[in-house]
């Protein structure tokens, strides 16, 4: 894991090195704030105070907005932030209606953030939302991944807009990125995702030990995130729907679920909705 609050709260050294800092914003959010020397993009800016904060403290000059999907906890700032940066661009979903967005993406599409020297592929992976999209880059070398409330640390979205269908194949298609990407979802919600999936994955000791290291993080302030693929490949039940052991747990649930994947992925799905 990596800490969250030792890197968000320290002054910003004026060093070359693309940074990416946790903004926690609500309950359990986390706006993340793309930095490289004096300029930065922000990613899912539910809230500007929070943003403005953070600009202001580490003397930052807001270069760009990106936007995952049209919830109001990750579009809530948008106008308060380009109300006085004429020319601000905002990218975000073709596919679902947010109101400033000026460079609408989907599947295929590429954004060049110049200021802070970045490239991202735009990914749909609807599910979550209908329209939801994903962004996939290199950080210095570093593949990241930038995927709102698709795939979380140690689990995936709730279904408000799309279907089962729908996310199982989006989280197909980011399991198929890098081993080494680093995942930065939208929420602090591993604990409780982990508490769940030790409920359908108890012998899982890879999940076991992950579960140890995040009590002791939320128990020291600190984030559970951004995990990697390999971690979640190993621990989130939501990308492991074609595991026997899970299989196995979907049927003692609903008889002829562990059958197949998709039925698999629904039933864990609709599992944890309820827990």
């Amino acid at each position: 894991m990596f800490p969250f609050f030792s890197i968000c709260m320290n002054p910003i050294d004026r060093l070359d090195p693309l940074l990416i800092l946790p903004v926690p914003a609500f309950q359990t959010n986390y706006l993340w704030l793309l930095c490289r020397n004096q300029h930065a993009v922000v990613v899912d800016p539910g809230d500007a105070q929070p943003i403005e904060a953070a600009l202001q403290k580490h003397a930052l000059d807001l270069s760009a907005i990106v936007l995952t999907h049209h919830h109001q906890d990750h579009i809530g700032g948008v106008a308060d932030l380009i109300r006085n940066r004429t020319g601000l661009p905002v990218y975000g979903p073709r596919n679902e209606v947010i109101a400033h967005v000026t460079h609408p993406l989907g599947q295929g599409d590429r954004i060049k953030l110049q200021e802070i020297d970045l490239e991202l592929n735009v990914i749909d992976v609807p599910g979550h939302t209908l329209g939801h999209i994903a962004y996939f880059g290199y950080a210095d070398g570093q593949p990241v991944l930038f995927c709102g409330d698709t795939l979380f640390s140690g689990g995936c979205g709730r279904l408000l807009g799309g279907t089962a269908k729908q996310l199982l194949s989006s989280l197909t298609k980011i399991a198929a990125l890098p081993d080494a990407t680093r995942v930065y979802c939208a929420h602090e919600y591993t604990l409780s995702n982990l508490e769940f999936a030790l409920t359908v994955d108890p012998d899982n000791s890879h999940l076991q030990s992950r579960m140890a290291d995040v009590l002791a993080l939320r128990k020291a302030g600190q984030a559970t995130v951004p995990s990697t693929l390999t971690i979640e490949k190993q621990t989130n039940p939501f990308l492991r729907a074609d595991y026997p052991n899970l299989q196995a747990s979907a049927e003692r649930i609903k008889p002829g679920s562990g059958q197949n994947v998709l039925d698999t992925f629904t039933t864990l799905r609709s599992m944890k909705d309820n827990f």
